[in-house]
C-alpha cells in the first residue's frame, strides 16, 4: 500500500492579538490566574471582515507553495472545522472556490477540536488507495465568535487560526504510518453548543437564552482529555511496534498546558520532545495540532526520519492519534 506523506505545511493566524490583560479587563479574572491555570498568555482574534474560509485559504496557499504545487493540482480538500462560514454549504466549498482549486472535491469534517487528526486520516486514505495524488487537509476555526465573552471559564481559552497540510504519495516507505479515530457520545453535555441546530433552532428564545455560545464543564473535560489523549497515543504506538521513548516529537492538542504536561508524563515523553504553542495561540480547536506541526517544521524541530506522534481531543467526545515518519 502506498503511504501518504506530508509534502507541505502552512499556517495563518489573524494579526490581532488579544492579551490576558485585555481579557482581564472584560471579565472577572487576572493575567496570573489565566497563565497558572491554562498556560495561555495571548491569542489571535479574527476581525469582522474575516471568515473561517479566509483563514483556511491563507494557510492552504502557504502549504501548497512549500510543496511546490498550485491549486489546480489539488484533487480533494478536507476541512476540519466546527465554526464554518455558514451552516451550509460546507466551508470546504468556499475554500475550493477562493483557492481556485477547480479540479478538487471538497468536504467538511465536524469533529470539534479533533478535526485535525480526523481530516488527516480521511485525506491519507485517498492517497493510500491510489484514488488521488494530491489532497489538501485543513483545520480552521474562529472560536472568538463562539465563546461567551461574559463567561470567564471559557472565553480565556480559545483563539482563531488555521493550518494546512498537503498530502502526496510517499516513495520511500515513510509518511503517515497509521491513524486511529475514536468517539464517545455519552458525555456530550460536558462540551457543547446547544443552540442553532434542529434540536434548538435559532429563535428569539435561543438568542436571549445565550444558547449559541460554547458551554463546558472544565474539570470533567480536563480529566477526559488527559486520559483519552494518553490512551490513544499509547495504543497507536504499541500497535505499530514502537515504544514512547522512540517518539522524536509529540504534538498534542493545544488546549491547556497542564493537560499537555499530564499526557506527556503518562507517556514518558520528556517535555523537550513536546511541541507547546498554546501560550501564544490559545486553543484553536481543529487548527491546533496542524498549527503546532507547522511551527515545529518552521523551527526545524522535525527532520527526515523522525517519528512524530499527533494526538487530538474535542467535544463529542471525539479524539484520535496519528503516527508519522517524517519524509
Amino acid at each position: 500500500m502506498t503511504r501518504a506523506r506530508i509534502a507541505g505545511v502552512g499556517a495563518y493566524v489573524p494579526p490581532r492579538v488579544l492579551t490576558n490583560a485585555e481579557v482581564a479587563a472584560r471579565v472577572d479574572t487576572t493575567e496570573e490566574w489565566i497563565v497558572q491555570r491554562t498556560g495561555i498568555r495571548e491569542r489571535h482574534i479574527a476581525d469582522e471582515t474575516e471568515a473561517t474560509s479566509d483563514l483556511a485559504v491563507a494557510a492552504a496557499r502557504q502549504a501548497l507553495a512549500r510543496a511546490g504545487l498550485v491549486p489546480e493540482d489539488v484533487e480533494l480538500i478536507v476541512v476540519g472545522t466546527s465554526r464554518g462560514d455558514m451552516p451550509f454549504p460546507s466551508t470546504a466549498n468556499f475554500v475550493q472556490h477562493k483557492l481556485g482549486a477547480r479540479r478538487a472535491g471538497a468536504m467538511d469534517v465536524f469533529a470539534a477540536c479533533a478535526g485535525s487528526v480526523y481530516s488527516l486520516s480521511i485525506g491519507a486514505q485517498y492517497i493510500e488507495t491510489g484514488k488521488y495524488r494530491t489532497v489538501l487537509t485543513i483545520g480552521a476555526e474562529i472560536y472568538s465568535r463562539l465563546v461567551d465573552w461574559n463567561d470567564r471559564a471559557t472565553c480565556v481559552l480559545f483563539g482563531d487560526g488555521a493550518a494546512a497540510t498537503v498530502l502526496r504519495p510517499a516513495t520511500d516507505g515513510s509518511g503517515i504510518l497509521d491513524a486511529d479515530l475514536y468517539s464517545d457520545g455519552r458525555h456530550w453535555e460536558w462540551l457543547y453548543v446547544p443552540g442553532g441546530g434542529s434540536k434548538h433552532p435559532t429563535s428569539h428564545e435561543t438568542v436571549d437564552g445565550r444558547l449559541h455560545y460554547l458551554r463546558m464543564r472544565g474539570d470533567e473535560v480536563f480529566k477526559a482529555a488527559v486520559r483519552m489523549l494518553a490512551e490513544s497515543s499509547l495504543a497507536i504506538l504499541e500497535k505499530n511496534g514502537y515504544a514512547p521513548e522512540q517518539v522524536d516529537l509529540f504534538i498534542p492538542h493545544q488546549a491547556n498546558v497542564r493537560i499537555i504536561e499530564a499526557v506527556a508524563k503518562r507517556l514518558g515523553v520528556p517535555m523537550d520532545r513536546v511541541v507547546v504553542d498554546v501560550d501564544r495561540y490559545g486553543n484553536t480547536a481543529s487548527a491546533s495540532v496542524y498549527l503546532a506541526l507547522e511551527e515545529a517544521w518552521s523551527q526545524g524541530r522535525v527532520r527526515p526520519g523522525d517519528l512524530v506522534l499527533l494526538a487530538s481531543f474535542g467535544g463529542g467526545f471525539t479524539w484520535g492519534a496519528a503516527l508519522v515518519q517524517w519524509s
